[in-house]
């Protein structure tokens, strides 16, 4: 695990399953119809029940860049905030991540949640580059953090070892320069 700080707040990189976190909000990297068949949004679902695929039903589509919430059933956290990233080869990917991570962070805040375990949106059967997305993610929490009230941790819980070791690699960069910056 890598812990950074920016100012009070506090952003981890670990490696892990993200239902096993103890965190106010899981974000789950969904689908736009909330179809909760593989990856990430299955295990969400096996491990916190199905009342997260019957809320997911209710709200139907979601728009990529855009996120939504359901309760989080039998899960250590209050709400499953589920985030609908873009696949690789789409038109303003890097922009739809951004935005969908945004979303998730936004909603979050809006929900006063203190801690958010996120995992890295895009990046599994979607496609997305590992290292661009790692670089999204370092510099989109880093922005939205500076101005939060209620967010005070950020947890990237990352599932293999390859893409761990990528988003530690560009959070040391991006998170170093910032720590530069402020002395």
């Amino acid at each position: 695990m890598q812990r950074y700080r920016l100012g009070s707040k506090i952003v981890e990189v670990l490696r892990g399953d993200i239902t096993a976190c103890e965190a106010d909000i899981i974000v789950n990297a969904a689908n736009n119809w909330l179809k909760h068949y593989g990856g990430v949004a299955l295990a969400i679902v096996k491990k916190g029940g199905r009342i997260i695929q019957e809320e997911s039903d209710k709200i139907g589509y979601v728009p990529t860049g855009n996120a939504v919430a359901t309760t989080a059933g039998k899960l250590k956290a209050r709400y499953v905030v589920h985030a609908v990233g873009p696949r690789a080869n789409e038109q303003k990917a890097s922009e739809k991540l951004k935005r969908a991570i945004l979303s998730a962070l936004k909603l979050s805040e809006k929900l006063e949640a203190k801690s958010v375990a996120m995992p890295a949106i895009s990046t599994g059967t979607f496609g997305f580059p590992k290292r661009d997305a790692a670089q999204i993610f370092a510099k989109t929490i880093a922005d939205f953090l500076r101005n939060a009230k209620h967010v005070r941790e950020i947890k990237m819980v990352l599932y293999d070892s390859e893409t761990y070791s990528i988003f530690v690699e560009e959070f040391e960069k991006h998170f170093a320069s910032i720590s530069q910056q402020e002395h």
